[in-house]
């Protein structure tokens, strides 16, 4: 299911045994444009901390009840390494986190998901949290296909600048994810200083270039075949029918075809 970061935001978070919270924000990776964190909202329980949960331990997104069903316990996620709020995350960070669980590492291989193009979520967790040591887990780390990714929050990139090829068309609006793979397939660009009203989706493939530090976001596209593109709204069905013609306009393969 294709969904926008802003309508899983607030989305109740549960547990094996019980809410932990809502959803805040998501940290993604700016190689493979892919969630790497969800960022949890827990009022009073853990103050002071980022409370970070992985999209292996998410199991399923329920629309109708607007929640989030995480594989853990309270305990295992209370007893998991935590990130001081004002702290960035870093990758030592990351590989405790990741020992902890002892999940594949994302960054351990030449995949979306380390060594794998999929996303596992068959892995059993031992009560303390911890799965069977997997085997390839240090030499996945210093592999010749490893990567150093750098993590982006949803809500820092949202409103930077989008330009084509030959001009600014708009500003990033919101992210919309893939539940399955936890993918970034689209940005929803908003265009409304040069094409009033109206809003675009933009693939992550089509990008050519991004300054982090002038917050802009360059895509190889000229504004006129954006112009032309199919139409999104916040009331648009994201079918495969609707990919399948923003992709023929563009004249790039889908996503589901690359995988």
């Amino acid at each position: 299911m294709l969904i926008k970061a802003k309508t899983l935001r607030g989305y109740s978070l549960l547990c094996l045994d019980g809410e932990i919270g809502k959803v805040e924000e998501f940290y993604f990776d700016d190689q493979h444009w892919t969630i790497r964190y969800l960022i949890a909202e827990t009022g009073g329980w853990l103050t002071g901390w980022q409370v970070m949960i992985s999209p292996y331990a998410l199991t399923t997104v329920n629309k109708e009840a607007q929640n989030i069903s995480i594989n853990l316990t309270k305990k295992q996620i209370e007893d998991s390494p935590l990130l001081e709020s004002d702290k960035p995350v870093s990758r030592q960070y990351e590989e405790s986190y990741y020992g902890y669980y002892g999940w594949p590492l994302y960054w351990g291989g030449a995949y979306m998901w380390g060594a794998n193009p999929y996303l596992e979520r068959n892995l059993n967790l031992r009560a303390d949290g911890n799965t069977a040591k997997n085997e390839n887990q240090s030499s996945n780390l210093h592999s010749k296909h490893s990567w150093n990714p750098n993590l982006r929050s949803t809500k820092a990139v949202s409103g930077y600048g989008i330009h084509a090829i030959d001009g600014e068309i708009g500003h990033v609006d919101d992210f919309i994810i893939d539940d399955e793979t936890w993918a970034i397939r689209y940005l929803v660009i908003d265009t409304q200083n040069w094409w009033p009203g109206k809003k675009i989706l933009i693939s992550p493939s089509w990008i050519s270039s991004i300054s982090w530090e002038e917050s802009k976001v360059v895509i190889k596209l000229p504004r006129e075949t954006i112009k032309m593109s199919p139409e999104y709204t916040d009331e648009s069905l994201l079918t495969r029918d609707y990919e399948n013609s923003l992709h023929m306009h563009y004249k790039c393969r889908g996503y589901w075809d690359n995988e």
